[in-house]
């Protein structure tokens, strides 16, 4: 499985049910498990990005997938970063001239 950091900030639809977004959470890993994805752990956050979750997936597709599933709903836009482990980066780096 691949380690995804999703960043989320809320649309105007989602500040106005503020209140109801740890029942959205939960209602998203739910959501998750339905595209083969997992959220690993969600974050409420102070800055430019309301919340953080560290998602696994078994591909990019299942991510974007899921992504696009969260979006339509209409509550957070999200940006999506592929993370990698310092075992799944030594690799790489030793792929390097």
């Amino acid at each position: 499985m691949a380690t995804y950091v999703v960043l989320a900030q809320f649309t105007d639809q989602g500040i106005r049910s503020v209140k109801n977004s740890p029942q959205r959470a939960g209602q998203a890993a739910e959501m998750a498990k339905g595209f083969g994805c997992e959220m690993k752990e969600i974050y409420w956050t102070l800055g430019n990005y309301d919340i953080v979750t560290i998602i696994e997936a078994p591909d990019d597709e299942s991510l974007a997938a899921f992504g696009a599933a969260l979006g339509s709903a209409g509550n957070v836009r999200t940006q999506s970063l592929r993370a990698f482990t310092k075992n799944e980066f030594s690799p790489i780096i030793a792929r390097l001239p």
